[in-house]
């Protein structure tokens, strides 16, 4: 090639590499621009921080903010709420622990206003509101392990006692997916103001199970989780309860409708699940203990075993909040369901009744007069008395001590 020819490749190649740097900076420009508008970063927030030694700093970064509190009935030491210090920085910050290894909600309140931590991405649902998460390792049957694992699905059907489409979520256990064989069922219900989604974020329902099933203590089962809440705020005059816990005893019970005549049928037509009593099971903790015994007791042929957790018949006993019954006129709900307790070839099926209530659980009473009442009535509860309260801290104790005596 010629001296004249390469100083003409070398001039175009030049010109190409100018014109590509021209288009790059270009293209550039407006990202940068958009980067320095942004103006200096605030720092770096780490929330929630779980320390060795399970201390956790729960931090939000909110510099103009006057007052942040931190709120997690649940968290040993914060049964009010805790105040939480800023600092130079504009970070507000407050430690706990050594907290008890387990699942806990938590909100901030910055300013009278209630969020969730804007820097962690786990949350866990309730009826009306979210709340974020923490959990704190350290505890074998609801930690993560290299076993493995089911899955948990979000389902969504109609209702027709209901009119409306309704949510729940279902646990399948490992191996469901191959295909093949048929699964007992476990109904497991929530407590008043959460939703169906609760029992597998704060209530860690998979993993319990999960490491239950891998240790050869649990039968593999599939585990439908309704919401008991028909309506969307408040309890509703049916199906649910009073605005102190005390659940209501009208003429109909909306979610006993749902649940008998859609929720169980659909659950049953789309899971491989059997269909009879001695394959069927269900509990519920708080307001889902009481709606555990208004769906099984009338139906004692549907089911082999029957869970309360911190539960009874609200409102039929003294023992509620402020201690009263709030019992409406008209007949008690023994006296509503005598044929269905008086009826020993309905329980021929059943093999378990179980109640477990803390000590200092405002509903002892409530849980200590239903088991009173169904001996009463010839059946024969297991009733266990635990330390602690009205927590998720018992319930899913309860639900790791319930499980393996199903299906056995």
């Amino acid at each position: 090639m010629s001296v004249l020819h390469r100083t003409m490749n070398t001039q175009k190649l030049n010109k190409a590499l100018k014109s590509a740097v021209l288009i790059a900076a270009c293209l550039l420009a407006p990202t940068a621009s958009a980067q320095r508008g942004r103006g200096p970063q605030g720092p770096q927030v780490v929330s929630p921080e779980i320390f060795a030694d399970r201390r956790v700093a729960f931090r939000i970064l909110a510099a103009k903010a006057e007052t942040v509190r931190l709120s997690g009935g649940d968290i040993p030491g914060n049964g009010q709420g805790a105040e939480m210090t800023k600092g130079t920085n504009g970070v507000w910050e407050v430690m706990f622990g050594p907290i008890a290894s387990g699942t806990y909600r938590y909100n901030f309140t910055v300013d009278g206003v209630t969020v969730v931590d804007p820097r962690s991405p786990a949350i866990s649902e309730s009826n009306n509101n979210v709340w974020s998460l923490v959990h704190v390792p350290g505890s074998e049957f609801m930690d993560t392990q290299d076993v493995p694992h089911g899955a948990v699905s979000a389902v969504t059907y109609y209702s027709k006692s209901l009119g409306k489409f309704r949510r729940m979520h279902v646990y399948t256990p490992p191996g469901y997916d191959s295909g093949q064989g048929k699964f007992p069922v476990f109904y497991l219900l929530h407590g008043a103001g959460d939703c169906d989604e609760a029992w597998t974020s704060v209530g860690r329902a998979g993993f319990i199970l999960d490491n239950l099933i891998a240790a050869g203590k649990a039968k593999p089962m599939v585990v439908v989780m309704p919401a008991g809440h028909t309506r969307a705020s408040g309890f509703g005059p049916r199906g649910g309860a009073g605005a102190d816990g005390a659940a209501a005893r009208p003429p109909a019970d909306e979610f006993v409708q749902d649940f008998l005549n859609d929720l169980m049928p659909f659950a049953e037509k789309r899971y491989r699940v059997y269909t009879d009593g001695k394959h069927r099971a269900i509990a519920g903790l708080s307001m889902g203990g009481s709606q555990t015994l208004n769906v099984a007791i009338p139906n004692l042929e549907k089911f082999g075993y029957v869970g309360v957790f911190s539960s009874g018949l609200i409102g039929s006993f003294a023992g509620g909040r402020g201690g009263s019954t709030n019992a409406p006129a008209g007949p008690t709900w023994e006296e509503l369901h005598r044929d269905a307790l008086d009826n020993a070839k309905l329980r021929k099926n059943l093999k378990l009744v179980w109640f477990a209530t803390g000590k200092d659980d405002f509903l002892i009473e409530t849980s200590r007069g239903s088991v009173a009442m169904l001996k009463k009535h010839g059946f024969n509860p297991v009733f266990k008395e635990t330390d602690g309260g009205h927590t998720w801290i018992n319930w899913r104790n309860y639900l790791h001590e319930f499980a393996p005596q199903l299906f056995q």
